[in-house]
């Protein structure tokens, strides 16, 4: 987990967004007990803005508080995640048809910087770099909307979709392949090709649910239909 004095706002708030970032990197892997103490001993506070966090997770749906059994980071749901394709797909369709009508100079080239670093991530064989860039380009995309509040609203209905993407991205050749999808996408928008751009966006968020189906098959453990032992988080 990172280091709670790097983030802002009140003191829950941060043990909230460092326990919430460590379940979507798999710090914490699905059916792992989130057990509090070890956790207030890392982040050097006490049980009052731990407990605040986990009840926000909870609302989440990233833990499950089990009464007298206590709390478990939540097992991957396919229900919960083709939910969240389906609406990140509609959210990000809507996106580049805008953008690529609307593009302005410095937002092109605020997206050919994003390219670039995608591309030496990919050199440097830095996967969890590659995330954050991936991450970055999206959120470009969503911010050049011009609506303030898309950004919080696809994160929202994506959280369990991002925990199944760290999964997919250490696959031999996926974040190549990922690179090729999004370069596919800035090409259509630099040309304000919205058709073109919403196809290839379509295509790009269309290879999520087969892959995502392709893991519940290798790993069932780390899915909801499953009763795996409970392992400790930490």
């Amino acid at each position: 987990m990172q280091d709670i004095t790097t983030t802002g706002g009140s003191l829950a708030q941060r043990v909230y967004g460092v326990v919430k970032q460590a379940i979507l990197a798999l710090d914490f892997a699905p059916g792992a007990n989130l057990r509090k103490a070890p956790i207030c001993d890392r982040l050097g506070v006490s049980r009052a803005p731990v407990t605040e966090a986990i009840t926000r997770l909870a609302a989440d749906g990233l833990v499950d508080v089990v009464p007298q059994s206590g709390t478990r980071v939540s097992y991957f749901s396919m229900a919960e995640i083709r939910e969240g394709v389906f609406l990140r797909e509609a959210l990000e369709m809507a996106t580049v048809a805008k953008v690529a009508r609307d593009l302005t100079d410095d937002q092109g080239k605020r997206l050919s910087r994003n390219m670039r670093l995608q591309g030496l991530l990919i050199e440097d064989e830095d996967i969890a770099g590659f995330y954050q860039a991936d991450e970055e380009f999206h959120a470009l995309l969503m911010e050049f909307t011009g609506y303030s509040r898309l950004t919080d609203v696809a994160q929202t209905v994506s959280l369990q979709v991002n925990r199944a993407r760290m999964l997919l991205l250490p696959t031999p050749g996926r974040i190549a392949e990922t690179l090729a999808e999004h370069r596919a996408i800035f090409d259509a928008i630099l040309a304000r090709n919205d058709v073109t751009a919403q196809q290839a966006m379509r295509r790009h968020i269309g290879q999520l649910m087969p892959r995502i189906e392709v893991l519940r098959q290798e790993k069932p453990y780390l899915f909801n239909n499953t009763s795996q032992p409970t392992r400790e988080a930490g």
